[in-house]
């Protein structure tokens, strides 16, 4: 029993030595670490006091502290920043769905503030602004350089009040001036409409309506309809598309998947990770869909396309999105401030980060830009003559009446798609997939 005893003894005290000797290293380095993080605080607290006491003009404590914080979290990516107790509070109204403004979601590349996306129906969507303009000036002053939290303020302003924005695009040899009149902006987070046999639901954001509007929309063009079985297909519009809440893409994904992951996030630590499913019901009872997405597609947008498309549940068309991967929580702060902070990064059921690369489409659909009115008039012209308009031409007299009139509905409905076309060319493109996926399909309607 003794030599039992003598050898536990034994091996506590060798056990003692040896997690000092571990530990002893770790312990000093941490204490080390621990220095430096005081001696850089110190250093900041040293700063402070010297730029109250001693800059050319007198400064606000609280200004100058709050934009350390801002530096701070702006110097880790683009989308994390301090928001001031008004950014905070105007942020909760944004994601309600209204708010005062220009109507463009905006980020910042390389010092430059860069335009995801304007929102639909507001001044900048009005004024010609598009995904990818780059603001370099508002109202005649630069904004290189501020964050973008500073450069989104100069661009604020009363209702009704005008603004002159700077914006460099692509393909435009030279920076032109663009005037916008500052109104109320209301998010209408989905429109529906139907165009021949295919419903289309443009979603130009995702906030607290989204799922709401988007099943109530599809319904009453369904009931519109006379039932899902007089319905080819549905075009989810995810165009220009900034994102917004990554509950609602959750929601939307659900609304049109029966069962399996729609998106996981990761963080930091493996046990922050978390996992979201579909739960059984498809809003479109099997019908076929299109996305369409661009480049100004962003976030939660992207979350929906690449989980309709991992799970080829749709097909998507378009051009590349704009590649946010990265999730962020706001997170309140005394005071009334908030931080938003990036926490973590989001995946694609495959396990496909699109963080800078974007959610590629199945098929590469660019938007042409219209052509000058002359030359589209020409072509219109040429196209519009027959056999029938040559003089003395003979009559087509095999067909019965009611034939003659469904050629003639026919015909219509092909013009009206080329009208579109001409409107709109990639949202024909989608709608002429779900012809042709319906024109296999028996039970689909008639064409």
């Amino acid at each position: 029993m003794k030599r039992f005893l003598m050898a536990g003894v034994a091996g506590t005290v060798a056990g003692v030595i040896a997690t000092t000797q571990i530990a002893g290293p770790l312990l000093a380095q941490e204490a080390a670490s621990k220095a430096s993080v005081y001696e850089q605080l110190d250093l900041f607290g040293d700063i402070f006091e010297r730029i109250r006491a001693q800059y050319v003009e007198e400064v606000d404590s609280e200004d100058l502290i709050e934009a350390a914080i801002d530096g701070m979290l702006t110097s880790l990516d683009p989308h994390s920043s301090y928001l001031s107790p008004d950014d905070a509070a105007q942020m909760r109204v944004q994601t309600r769905g209204e708010f005062g403004g220009l109507g463009i979601e905006v980020t910042q590349e390389e010092g430059f503030v860069k335009v995801v996306s304007p929102i639909d129906d507001t001044p900048a969507d009005a004024a010609g602004i598009e995904a990818g303009d780059f603001i370099t000036h508002v109202d005649g002053e630069s904004i290189l350089g501020l964050t973008l939290d500073k450069a989104v303020d100069l661009m604020r302003g009363p209702v009704g009040s005008e603004i002159v924005i700077t914006v460099v695009r692509e393909g435009e040899q030279e920076p032109f001036d663009v005037t916008i009149i500052r109104d109320t902006i209301k998010l209408t987070a989905v429109r529906a409409r139907t165009e021949g046999t295919s419903v289309v639901l443009r979603v130009t954001t995702f906030n607290d309506q989204t799922y709401p509007n988007l099943e109530d929309g599809l319904e009453e063009q369904i009931e519109e309809a006379g039932g899902i079985e007089n319905v080819n297909g549905i075009v989810l519009d995810l165009r220009n598309n900034p994102g917004g809440l990554l509950t609602q893409a959750i929601k939307v994904s659900d609304a049109f998947l029966n069962e399996g992951e729609i998106v996981s996030t990761r963080g930091r630590d493996p046990q922050d990770g978390e996992r979201f499913n579909a739960t059984p019901g498809d809003l479109a009872e099997g019908k076929p869909i299109v996305v369409l997405i661009n480049g100004g597609s962003a976030s939660a947008s992207e979350i929906v396309a690449g989980a309709l498309q991992d799970h080829h549940r749709a097909i998507v068309v378009g051009t590349k999105s704009f590649g946010k991967g990265s999730v962020q929580t706001v997170m309140p702060l005394r005071g009334e401030g908030a931080m938003r902070l990036t926490t973590s990064r989001y995946y694609t059921p495959s396990g496909r980060s699109i963080q800078a690369l974007g959610v590629s489409p199945d098929i590469i659909v660019e938007q042409p830009r219209p052509e000058p009115a002359g030359e589209e008039e020409e072509e219109t012209n040429a196209r519009t003559r027959s056999e029938a308009d040559l003089r003395g031409s003979l009559n087509n007299d095999s067909l019965s009446e009611d034939e003659i009139r469904q050629i003639e509905e026919d015909r219509a409905k092909a013009e009206e798609t080329a009208e579109l076309r001409e409107q709109d060319y990639q949202l024909a493109y989608a709608i002429d997939i779900l012809k042709g996926l319906s024109a296999f399909n028996p039970t689909g309607p008639s064409q």
